[in-house]
């Protein structure tokens, strides 16, 4: 292969139809016309000989050979990225730039919020994007969709650099006018009242749920499922629920709503919260800024 042909526009035209897997949609992704990506198709096409992406159906699939191009491609891509973008100095106040961030609202809440409050006043030219936690943000971050990722540390993948920002617990949140309970909880108790719980979609039973079934065969009265960690304090208001929530998030509620906290009735898993950004951008300055700003944060809110 002559790869003098083969400019950085076209693996860039590349990467987007590899997954796309539609012309239309890697056009409007790489902000062109569509007769401009087709172009751009047909000239990877003759460089590759390969028809790359086939009708099947009404939709389009990718080639043997696309399919083993698509990873390799997003990784060049990457590696030239993180090492033009990179600059020998990192000036917070004067640099403009967006980091997107992958978190759950229980960690936008307890950690990002104070975070992007200082970043306010001393980054005034940096924005931040941040995104929902799911089961394909590990991929995000790999294709480079994503600049850092939090989450409990177990659900981390090994291939990239993290770091632990605080560990939490399990408590209990109550309304204030919840009669049924007294100055300590027991189990009993515990399962006997209606519960609010996090479900995530397309997860029949909670991880937590599965804990409690594995450890002692309890089974908890749910009475009202979410796709939310943060709203769990505030559904509880007015109730005589029960919500099991993470120490941090349910302390920081009680300082605003009607609420009362305990300590859970059981042995519950320690909750190690950490950070993790692409190899590639580990000596990036301006990451190394974010995660000193988010390890800072963990710090002055600690419990």
């Amino acid at each position: 292969m002559n790869f003098k042909r083969l400019d950085l526009n076209l693996l860039v035209a590349l990467d987007a139809l590899l997954h796309e897997r539609n012309v239309t949609r890697a056009a409007e992704k790489l902000h062109l016309t569509q007769s401009t990506m087709s172009g751009a198709l047909a000239r990877l096409r003759d460089y590759f000989g390969d028809e790359l992406l086939q009708a099947s159906g009404r939709r389009m699939v990718l080639t043997p050979l696309a399919t083993t191009l698509a990873a390799p491609v997003r990784d060049v891509l990457l590696r030239i990225d993180a090492t033009i973008a990179r600059r020998p100095d990192f000036d917070p106040a004067t640099a403009e730039r967006r980091f997107r961030i992958a978190a759950s609202d229980y960690m936008v809440t307890v950690l990002l919020a104070p975070a992007m409050r200082e970043a306010a006043r001393i980054a005034p030219g940096i924005a931040f994007d941040f995104q929902t936690v799911d089961a394909g943000v590990s991929e995000a971050l790999t294709r480079g969709e994503v600049d850092m990722v939090v989450m409990p540390a177990h659900y981390l993948p090994p291939e990239h650099p993290s770091e632990t920002l605080f560990v939490d617990h399990y408590s209990c949140v109550f309304w204030m006018g919840n009669t049924r309970i007294g100055d300590r909880l027991d189990l009993d108790e515990y399962l006997a009242l209606g519960h609010v719980i996090t479900r995530i979609r397309n997860t029949p039973v909670s991880m937590f749920d599965q804990q409690l079934m594995e450890r002692g065969g309890h089974v908890r009265r749910i009475e009202l499922a979410v796709e939310s960690f943060a709203l769990l304090p505030q559904l509880v208001v007015g109730t005589d629920r029960v919500a099991t929530v993470q120490d941090r998030l349910a302390r920081h509620y009680a300082r605003m709503l009607p609420l009362r906290v305990l300590p859970a009735p059981f042995d519950g898993p320690q909750l190690e919260e950490a950070m993790q950004w692409h190899r590639y951008q580990d000596g990036d300055p301006g990451m190394q800024w974010l995660r000193g700003l988010l390890r800072e944060a963990a710090r002055r809110t600690a419990a």
